[in-house]
């Protein structure tokens, strides 16, 4: 099957094959998969193609094979802590710096004004590349997958336990503490740029602005806020 692919499609299938430890059945798959909407891709009835179905159906394999991780890892571990352990793991922040360190910035098919880095568009590759994989080979192979190639190379979980994330949530702990209150006003921007909503977000403390965060959700760009908030106030990195 491979000497019938053009050189550019070798290199694109043995690129496949190292980014994720298997041989591509299906290669339109994984095309699919790092194929973005900016890029304006037509399907012959003229449909835009896009990685977001893909991008769907990862997410969800992805969540389901990180709960059963986790529930494997952490026999003692409660419901709350299995929850807000799996939700870091999958927190969007994260699957960004894994696609960044994957390299799939050198991968994707876009036409994105802005640095992919600087938007939620490489985490949402990897969910799709996870979808591909599912459908290619299956939910084993795509869970052997998932736990070799991305918890095993990108994330530690025990330091990610450790560490506490939730910034908003320690900034209303500091302020209650400090007896001062905290607001967050969020507003959400469109552009052509980066065909996405972008939301922009600014914690005050008692009144006075002090972070402002961006994001592609409202809880990211608050947590991005609450995070330069936290520094401003504490003088410390998230404490």
């Amino acid at each position: 099957m491979i000497k019938l692919f053009s050189s550019r499609g070798k290199k694109f299938y043995f690129s496949i094959w190292m980014l994720t430890g298997i041989r591509p059945r299906n290669i339109s798959l994984y095309r699919l998969a790092l194929t973005h909407k900016s890029a304006m891709v037509k399907a012959d009835d003229g449909r835009i193609i896009s990685n977001e179905r893909l991008e769907y159906l990862g997410d969800a394999v992805l969540g389901a094979v990180i709960a059963n991780e986790l529930y494997i890892r952490y026999p003692r571990g409660s419901e709350g802590f299995l929850t807000k352990t799996r939700s870091r793991i999958v927190n969007r922040s994260l699957l960004n710096d894994i696609g960044s360190s994957m390299g799939l910035e050198n991968m994707l098919e876009t036409n994105l004004q802005t640095d992919p880095k600087q938007t939620h568009v490489l985490g949402d590759a990897l969910e799709a590349i996870i979808g591909a994989v599912f459908l290619d080979y299956g939910f084993d192979e795509c869970s052997k997958f998932i736990r070799t190639n991305l918890l095993g190379k990108y994330v530690d979980l025990d330091k990610l336990i450790k560490k506490d994330t939730n910034y908003k949530s320690l900034l209303i702990e500091w302020a209650q503490g400090h007896k001062k209150s905290v607001n967050f006003i969020t507003e959400e921007h469109h552009s052509a740029s980066t065909f996405s909503p972008v939301f922009i977000s600014y914690a005050s403390v008692d009144g006075e602005k002090m972070g402002e965060g961006k994001g592609s959700s409202k809880k990211e760009a608050q947590q991005n806020a609450a995070h330069k908030a936290l520094k401003s106030v504490t003088g410390k990195k998230g404490r």
